[in-house]
């Protein structure tokens, strides 16, 4: 039989390790979003992996500005491998380019090729800090680049006030400054793409 005048509170011991148990659940989820909010704090990939011997369109995403200032340039070195880079048109930015040597001649579609882009700059443009956005350029990943190593693109955001250079190559973990990265996978079957 069923006790109507039973005690059904919750003693105070029971509710104290209730929202000792919530406020630790909290700051765990804190911690989880803290953690995950340095990845989209700097200039990255939109897609981070592409196979060796296939064209590959780089799109580096621009989060924020240099503390709080605008962006007005962006300057990325091509990684060894990623040969006849195009950069993409950007309304209301200029583009240069600078061509070198590449490391080893190359040949793509039957034609040798020794040099081409290795650096491209787009400038003149106001990006304020408070939007993002996204700076575009193709090349052809070499089938000589082995698949499972990584591919990094050295970034310097030039702001009104003040300098970013995501330019750490390490791959360590939680550096301040990771240049955008390309893992390298295996060749893809050959199919249609575009030239």
């Amino acid at each position: 039989m069923k006790n109507d005048n039973a005690n059904t509170s919750t003693p105070a011991s029971a509710r104290h390790h209730h929202w000792h148990r919530c406020a630790l659940m909290a700051l765990a989820a804190a911690g989880v979003l803290a953690a995950a909010l340095p990845a989209q704090a700097h200039v990255t990939l939109q897609t981070r992996a592409a196979p060796v011997g296939s064209y590959y369109i780089a799109v580096l995403t621009v989060p924020h500005g240099c503390k709080g200032s605008d962006t007005v340039a962006l300057k990325v070195q091509i990684p060894d491998g990623l040969v006849t880079v195009k950069p993409q048109v950007k309304p209301g930015w200029t583009i240069t380019t600078t061509d070198g040597q590449y490391p080893q001649p190359a040949k793509l579609h039957g034609a040798a090729i020794d040099h081409g882009v290795r650096e491209i700059t787009w400038r003149g443009g106001d990006l304020p800090d408070a939007y993002f956005d996204q700076f575009a350029f193709q090349g052809y990943l070499l089938p000589s680049l082995k698949p499972g190593e990584t591919l990094y693109f050295p970034v310097v955001q030039e702001c009104k006030q003040g300098t970013e250079r995501w330019i750490d190559t390490s791959g360590k973990p939680g550096v301040a400054n990771p240049a955008p990265a390309l893992e390298l996978l295996g060749h893809k079957a050959p199919g249609p793409e575009a030239h």
